[in-house]
């Protein structure tokens, strides 16, 4: 009984002292693994995961002076807006978490970031999310913020969309957007720019349709009548792949010009060669540019076993949000939140990530403005364009500026 006695106390000891607390840096990693947005979700995770091996495989990040490994907690949303309440909440309650990366649907974010945001909890989204997901805070006017974002915004996209509208020769366009949060903010983008160059171009059309959509005769039947030249298009899911196919079947010409999602697997696999054209902001783009790109492809593609990475622009962002985070602790000393947050906000040492090198990626939270706390500017977006089921760059010059600007510097870990 003695033994038993001294068995159960030496259980519940080990019990109480948690093995992260004291050896670990806890990160978690959110996202849709899983369902129609689990090309980017999951393409961020898994970027996310090569860039902590890599920190684990030199014996974790210096942190004050120790030396301290980054345990991944990942959580899938499914793209759910209540799974995004219940994520939230449940990391906003776990202790010692040192910070969040991830999310991908607007929706889901606004859900769930305002109880990371109570808690003082850093959290960088990525690898997407519409205007709404940064720009409610300025509206709420928060006088600090933990909440961060490293994606191209929808401003920048936007504005992309519309140019090479324009560049192309293009006078009247449809807009086609889904219902969720994500393509109405995108539509309003659109709109907002082409109103700005209302003497160069006009919508004549403008269209929705709901995630599970499998038709879209009707709302590109009355694009066509109405005289569209091109579709400028906002979604999410692979509902963006069926208004490819079906423009094809109803002779409609001209290309589809969208958000970043077009270049994920579930859009080119699914549209196939009606794909081929289709042209889209980028961030990343899978092809050997640089020497960090080509190392960081070549791992992605054998640590995965996959011949081409579903959402490249994902995988990358999830890699370099991770490098800029790690930076962040090294630079505060500690797992402290608030310290965390306020590193992430004056980097004192550049970033060397896939994507570009990382110069004061953030600054201080200004209520009055969001852009603050956002990492992309026009500089690091280029134009893709789909061909033979890949993305590749829309433009020659942007390929050879970034292969120009790289220093071929690996990441510091």
């Amino acid at each position: 009984m003695k033994k038993a006695l001294l068995a159960a106390l030496l259980l519940t000891a080990i019990g109480a002292t948690p093995a992260w607390a004291a050896e670990t840096v806890k990160l978690a990693l959110t996202g849709p693994f899983t369902g129609g947005s689990a090309p980017m979700g999951a393409s961020m995770r898994d970027g996310a995961k090569l860039a902590v091996n890599e920190i684990n495989a030199t014996g974790g990040l210096n942190v004050g002076g120790k030396k301290m490994r980054i345990e991944i907690i990942e959580r899938d949303d499914e793209a759910k807006n209540e799974r995004g309440t219940m994520i939230g909440q449940e990391l906003a309650a776990m202790p010692g978490l040192a910070g969040v990366i991830g999310s991908a649907n607007t929706g889901v974010i606004i859900a769930g970031d305002k109880y990371l945001q109570e808690k003082g909890i850093p959290k960088i989204i990525t690898p997407a999310a519409g205007s709404a997901s940064m720009t409610q805070w300025r509206e709420a006017r928060v006088p600090t913020l933990s909440i961060f974002r490293f994606a191209a915004h929808d401003g920048i996209q936007a504005a992309m969309v519309v140019e090479e509208a324009i560049n192309s020769k293009f006078t009247r366009v449809a807009i086609l957007y889904d219902a969720t949060n994500y393509g109405v903010s995108g539509r309003n983008d659109l709109q907002a720019r082409i109103r700005a160059q209302s003497d160069k171009i006009q919508v004549v059309a403008v269209e929705k349709f709901d995630i599970g959509d499998t038709d879209m005769t009707e709302q590109l039947q009355r694009a066509k009548s109405a005289g569209a030249q091109a579709i400028l298009i906002w979604g999410i899911g692979p509902e963006q792949a069926v208004v490819a196919n079906e423009k094809v079947k109803i002779g409609m010409s001209g290309p589809l010009i969208g958000g970043w999602t077009l270049s994920m697997s579930n859009f080119i696999d699914h549209a196939g060669k009606n794909g081929d054209g289709t042209m889209m902001p980028q961030t990343f783009i899978e092809e050997p540019v640089t020497p960090e790109a080509k190392a960081f492809i070549e791992n992605y593609h054998r640590t995965y076993k996959v011949k081409r990475i579903p959402s490249p622009v994902s995988a990358a962002q999830g890699y370099d949000a991770v490098l800029i985070f790690a930076a962040a602790i090294r630079q505060a000393g500690s797992t402290d939140k608030a310290k965390i947050v306020a590193a992430l906000e004056d980097l004192r040492e550049p970033v060397h990530g896939v994507i570009a090198t990382w110069n004061k990626p953030f600054t201080r939270w200004n209520p009055d403005d969001e852009s603050t706390h956002e990492a992309f500017t026009r500089a690091q977006a280029v134009m893709g364009m789909v061909k033979d089921g890949r993305v590749t760059f829309a433009h020659a010059e942007d390929k050879a500026r970034l292969a120009k600007a790289s220093g071929g510097k690996k990441a510091a870990k």
